[in-house]
This record gives C-alpha cells, sequence and structure tokens, in this order.
C-alpha cells in the first residue's frame, strides 16, 4: 500500500528534501513503505544536474537551490501541486525510462479528469497542451503550454523528488528562469485555462488515476 501524505500551508525546500531522504532510506532498508508526498513550496526555483547558469535569467528573485534531481530550472510555488513520489523499483522494475512514462500517464490521466488533454513530446520533458486560441508561433503551428514537470533521482532504486502539476500560481514567477531550459514555449495551469479547478480537486484526480499509470 501506497501511504498518501498532504501537508498543508507551505513547506519550506529544506525541509521537505531532508524528509523525503529520511523516507527514501528507510524504504530503501524495509523500515517504512512506498509514499506519495502533496505539498506546496513558498517561491522558488530548483536547478537540477542539467541546468544551465544562462537560464537563471533573474537569479535574485526567488531563492534557488541546488537539486540532486534531473532536469534543468524550474520552478515552484504557492498554487502548485507538488507530488514527490517515493516508490521502490526494486519492486516496480528497476527500468527508469518505464518509470518517466508512468508519470507522465499518470499525470496525464489526472488531467483528463478535468476534460483536458495532455501531451508528451519527444525532447521536452514534462506534460503540455495546445492553446489553439492563443497566436500560433512563427512557423504557423499551435501554442503548446507546458502544465506540468517532471524530475526525479533514485537511490538504491528507490525514487524521489516527482512531478508538479500547475493549478493556479502565480504564472509570472516563471519569468525568472527559461523553464527545463526551453525558449520557445509557454507555462500555463488549470486556471488558466479557465478551470475553476482547486488543490483538493487536482489530488483526488491524482488519487484516483494513480493505480491506473502504475498498477
Amino acid at each position: 500500500m501506497v501511504e498518501w501524505i498532504t501537508s498543508p500551508g507551505l513547506v519550506p525546500y529544506e525541509t521537505a528534501l531532508t524528509e523525503m531522504e529520511a523516507r527514501v532510506a528507510a524504504i530503501a532498508e524495509g523500515r517504512a513503505g512506498e509514499a506519495i508526498w502533496l505539498l506546496e513550496h513558498p517561491p522558488l526555483y530548483t536547478a537540477g544536474t542539467s541546468a544551465r547558469a544562462e537560464d537563471l535569467t533573474d537569479p535574485d528573485r526567488f531563492p534557488v537551490h541546488v537539486a540532486g534531481r534531473g532536469g534543468q530550472y524550474t520552478y515552484h510555488g504557492p498554487g502548485q501541486r507538488v507530488a514527490y513520489v517515493m516508490l521502490d523499483l526494486n519492486r516496480r522494475g528497476r527500468d527508469v525510462r518505464a518509470f518517466v512514462h508512468r508519470l507522465e500517464d499518470w499525470i496525464i490521466r489526472a488531467l483528463a479528469e478535468f476534460n483536458v488533454r495532455g501531451e508528451i513530446r519527444e525532447g521536452r520533458v514534462g506534460v503540455w497542451v495546445v492553446r489553439p486560441e492563443k497566436a500560433a508561433n512563427a512557423d504557423g503551428t499551435a501554442r503548446e503550454d507546458k502544465i506540468a514537470a517532471i524530475g526525479v533521482k533514485l537511490r538504491k532504486w528507490v525514487s524521489f523528488h516527482g512531478i508538479s502539476i500547475n493549478v493556479e500560481p502565480d504564472l509570472s514567477h516563471f519569468d525568472g528562469i527559461v523553464p527545463c531550459g526551453i525558449r520557445e514555449h509557454g507555462v500555463t495551469s488549470l486556471v488558466d485555462l479557465g478551470l475553476p479547478v482547486t488543490m483538493a480537486d487536482v489530488d483526488a484526480a491524482l488519487k484516483a488515476t494513480f493505480g491506473d499509470a502504475f498498477g
């Protein structure tokens, strides 16, 4: 059984990292079960292992944390649902690519609960939505905005870090970075798409679709 943990308020990033690492160690040693931790952070930027200095365009805007997860720069803040995923891949199959695909599928299934079609793109990490109502790109293709990010790390084949879904964050906060190193596309949220969705709604969707994505 996976334990679901939901934290009220804003959890400091350092606190989350310390508690995540402790839980991951306990899972690896057989002292604790798997867990998914749902939370929000105060405004901050995190730098993954592939982050490039030039993609931090406003380094003084919010605190910047070096994260051990994969990926580049990302933003976390109020109105964004972060789900830290601490699962034992020793039991679920030691296949990192398949694990990331399951995370993508999970997000897509959760978004579908709100009739939002999330899509993945080759060479672009995360989940995207097509915005036909917005101005097309210079090449005539429809605009695509990122609605969810993925960044994970494994220790002894136990995962941590995880996913984030934009519910109703201040989208201007993304302006201080090049999100995930991608300059050609923007970011969006469920509320920005015109949906009156709450954090509790998203939590319910994540819980309802987790089994379908992970078995």
